[in-house]
Formats: structure tokens, C-alpha cells, sequence
């Protein structure tokens, strides 16, 4: 199905099947248009639905057909070019795959094209987050390393490009990326389930940890975890896994070159916390970076992706002081555990990227306050046992919304839950059930454990409107507090 050839582009006709707002579809039809191709987008979402990513395509000749697939568009396509999000039974996938066209995704074309070497990060949670401080470590990269000399193929690269499942395509800058430049992609499992079908791998690989996701998609964890797999694969490749992950620590042979990270000292070589710092360690060496308590960003789980992102920095060939100044300034990402606003002494977060119950139960474990937490979106297939139990005991009331409602209620009651649990129609309701519960030293907690799918454009779309909705409602309420204190008050007997 998937070609292992990079086609040759001038007057190709091709079909991008999934335009999306990520920025991998537009990615793709904007390198393709420009480099000759002759370019169709076909998506099943409308031209409103779209209006982003198609206004970011204005001005290149680009045929847009929206609202549903025509099999009409494949009698003139001599490619099929696919997004992530479309599984392997699909029907217009199936029958182009039954005329027999060539078919490509956007992560496979970039692969095969780019002439600098690649390392890759996935996992189930926090790959983004690890992604951002590579990229924060890699700023700069001049000046002594104090670092040993790690395993690879990187050396000291002139320039360091990032992109990927982070939301930045870098199709697009393929003809600035030199032999001489390194290139880190966060990649989904989705990603790497079609990279592996051409057997083109990146030379570094990172896995961040393996935790129940995407079952709607893979079926089992054991598919799951296969599909994550494929990033360590490469020829003579560096593979970094996480220790203390009870499926990925066990991965570390896959590799070539193993290098691990972990929370605890006595890694053989990797990085690790040594005393307190994040530290690198060569085969009983210790290299101290940063203490682990000058890192803005909050929890456990934060010092375990800074310590996978100084791995994967050091492989890169980042200079001491640069994953130091890079972590020490890094505030996090929008829409994870990014505390906005606090209105009335309720302070409110947006962790709309948790989208899956582990996620969830991290942001309880890192927070402190009495938490009203908002629950819910599409269901993924996992399970919510777990996170029940741990809402019973950590939250002081709970809002459920979105087509995983009941199945979280039935959690939430076999789990003896005694909380006051709403059940909101939309997001804008959420909002103020919420605010009507919340009161001084409390935090609102957007945290759905679910897909945005059935009611937004995804996570960052409801990370967004949460964000909006709450602003509106605490800033009226604020305004009716403000003018009910300075009304005059009536004498009564």
C-alpha cells in the first residue's frame, strides 16, 4: 500500500485525504502545490470546519472537496496522500488501494526526503511537552559542551529543527535543511504504524512511557505498544526509553545504542536525578545540569520528561549550559496543566491536552487544591476505574460532559463516589456549573481524560474555549460583586 520510493512531484496528481487543523495536512498540500504537484484536498469535514487551514492554503493552486470523499477524485489521482487520523479500513483508502495507487502519508514523504539525520519522540503522555524542551535545549549551541561525548550520528549540528505531531509540519522547510542540521519530530503512534510499512526509521528514537491510549484505534495495548516500537527500530539507531515504565524499561535492547532515563540515580547511561539534579550519566559518570527544583513547570511527571528531553538534548550534542538556560526558562505548554486566571480566590487550569485517564491522574497528583474537575469528551475505548476512584478521593465535585458522560457516571458510582456530580450539555455550561461550585481556594480543573472529537475541533479548540468561557464568567460575576458592594444599603428595624 505504502511506497518505499520518493515520488517525483512536478505534474503528479495528487489527493490529500484529510486536510485537518494540525498543520500536517497543510503542511503537506502547501510543499506539494509548490513543488509542481497538481494538488486535490478532499476532507470529510466542511469548508466552515476547515476555514483555518484552508485560508493558511490561499493563493496556491490547490483544488479544495469538502464535505464528504468523491470516488470521482480518484479516476485522476496517481497518489493518495492520507492523514494520520485515517485507519487502515476506510473505504476510500480501500479502494484506492484497489486501483492500485500509490499511497503516502505526510510524516513518510518528509522521512524519505530529508537529508539531515532524525530523532524521534512518542509515547503515550508527555512527548509534547519533552519535544518543547529539546527544542528550548537546542537553542543554543555554541560554546563548550562539559558533556561526554554521546552516541549517534548528530555531532555538533549547525541547526536544529523541530516539528512534527507538535503542530508544525516541516515539509515545507525540506529545501533549508542541510545534511549538516539534525531534525526532532514528535510522532504518534498513528505516525509510526504507516512508517514502519516502508521501513524507513529515525536514527535517534525516545520513548516517553506506555499507558492505556488510543484503543479505539490499535484494539489491544499489545498493538498499541508495537506501533510505538517502530521508533527504535532503526539501523544503528540510539534508543531512549524510560526505566521506570514497567513496558517501555524493557524495550531498551531494541536499539542499537540504549540509553535510558529515570528518576533515580545509578543509570548506566542516560540521564537521571543525582542529589537532586538532573543529571547526565556516562557509564557511572555523573554530569550535573540544572536542580530539578529550578524547573518552572509543575510535578513528577515534568521532572521525568526533563530528564528524557536532556537525553535526547545531549544526543543532539547540546552544550551543558544550553539545556540548563533552556529548562531553567521553559513555562510549559498552552492547554497542559496551564493555569490562566484566578477570579474570587478560584484559581482556574486548562489540561485540555488529557486525553486519556493516565493524564488525568497525574494533574491530581501534582495539584494541591480542592478541585471541581470537568470530565469527559469522546470516548477512547479506556478504561475509567482507576480514575474513578481517584476523583472519589481527591476532587470536591465533579463535571461530566461529552458521549463518555455515562460511561464515567457508572465509573464514578461503582467506585462509591459520594461527590456532587453535574452533568453539563455543552462546554459554556461546564463553565459556569463550575464557577457556581467553586468557591475561594478552590481550582477548576479542565482535565477531560477523553477525545475532543465529539464536540470541538480537538484539544486545543476546547483547551481555548474553556479558557474564554471562564473568563467570561468570572469577570461578570466579578463585575456583579463589585457593584452589589458599592450599592447603597437600605436601613431596615
Amino acid at each position: 500500500m505504502f511506497t518505499a520510493s520518493t515520488p517525483d512531484l512536478p505534474g503528479l496528481r495528487v489527493l490529500i485525504q484529510g486536510l485537518g487543523l494540525f498543520g500536517g495536512g497543510v503542511g503537506a498540500a502547501r510543499y506539494l502545490a509548490k513543488a509542481g504537484a497538481r494538488v486535490t484536498v478532499t476532507d470529510i469535514k466542511t469548508a466552515a470546519q476547515l476555514a483555518e487551514s484552508v485560508r493558511a492554503l490561499e493563493g496556491l493552486p490547490i483544488e479544495f472537496h469538502l464535505g464528504g470523499h468523491r470516488e470521482a477524485d480518484l479516476d485522476a489521482c496517481d497518489l493518495l496522500l492520507i492523514s494520520p487520523a485515517v485507519p487502515a479500513d476506510n473505504p476510500f483508502l480501500l479502494e484506492a488501494v484497489r486501483r492500485g495507487i500509490p499511497v503516502e502519508t505526510e510524516l513518510n514523504l518528509f522521512v524519505k526526503t530529508c537529508r539531515a539525520p532524525i530523532l524521534g519522540i512518542t509515547g503515550s503522555n508527555g512527548k509534547t511537552t519533552t519535544t518543547a524542551m529539546v527544542e528550548a535545549a537546542t537553542r543554543r549551541m555554541d560554546g563548550p559542551t562539559w558533556l561526554p561525548a554521546a552516541p549517534g550520528v548528530f555531532g555538533r549540528p549547525r541547526q536544529v529543527w523541530v516539528g512534527g505531531n507538535i503542530g508544525r509540519s516541516l515539509l515545507p522547510n525540506l529545501p533549508d535543511i542541510r545534511p549538516d542540521d539534525a531534525v526532532v519530530l514528535e510522532i504518534s503512534s498513528f505516525q509510526l504504524e504507516n512508517l514502519a510499512a516502508i521501513g524507513r526509521f529515525p536514527a535517534a528514537g525516545l520513548v516517553t512511557n506506555l499507558q492505556p491510549n488510543h484503543l479505539d484505534r490499535h484494539g489491544t495495548m499489545e498493538a498499541y505498544g508495537e506501533a510505538k516500537k517502530q521508533i527504535l527500530r532503526g539501523h544503528g539507531a540510539v534508543g531512549i526509553v524510560n526505566a521506570e515504565c514497567p513496558v517501555v524499561g524493557k524495550w531498551s535492547g531494541i536499539a542499537a545504542n540504549s540509553l535510558t532515563f529515570a528518576r533515580k540515580a545509578g543509570v548506566g547511561r542516560g540521564a537521571c536525578l543525582d542529589g537532586g539534579w538532573i543529571a547526565i550519566s556516562d557509564s557511572g559518570d555523573g554530569y550535573p545540569i540544572l536542580p530539578a527544583g529550578a524547573l518552572r513547570i509543575p510535578g513528577l511527571f515534568n521532572v521525568e520528561n526533563a530528564l528524557a528531553a536532556a537525553c535526547a538534548s545531549w544526543v543532539l550534542g547540546a552544550t551543558k549550559d544550553g539545556i540548563a538556560e533552556g529548562f531553567a526558562e521553559f513555562r510549559g505548554c498552552e492547554h497542559r496543566l496551564e493555569s490562566f486566571g484566578t477570579w474570587g480566590g478560584v484559581t482556574w487550569i486548562n489540561d485540555s491536552i488529557a486525553t486519556n485517564p493516565d493524564s488525568t491522574l497525574a494533574a491530581l497528583r501534582t495539584l494541591s487544591q480542592p478541585l471541581i474537575l470537568v470530565l469527559g469528551g469522546h470516548d477512547k475505548g479506556l478504561p475509567f476505574e482507576d480514575l474513578a476512584r481517584a476523583v472519589s478521593s481527591r476532587c470536591r465535585s465533579v463535571v461530566l460532559l461529552g458521549a463518555a458522560t455515562d460511561k464515567i457516571g457508572r465509573a464514578l458510582e461503582a467506585a462509591g463516589c459520594t461527590l456532587p456530580v453535574d452533568s453539563a450539555r455543552d462546554l459554556r455550561e461546564a463553565v459556569a456549573m463550575s464557577a457556581a461550585r467553586a468557591r475561594s481556594g478552590d481550582a477548576v480543573l479542565l482535565s477531560p481524560a477523553c477525545a475532543s472529537f465529539d464536540q470541538f475541533r480537538n484539544f486545543e479548540d476546547r483547551g481555548k474555549q474553556f479558557k474564554q468561557f471562564a473568563a467570561e464568567v468570572m469577570s461578570g460575576r466579578a463585575v456583579a460583586e463589585e457593584m452589589m458592594a458599592s450599592a447603597p444599603r437600605t436601613a431596615t428595624a
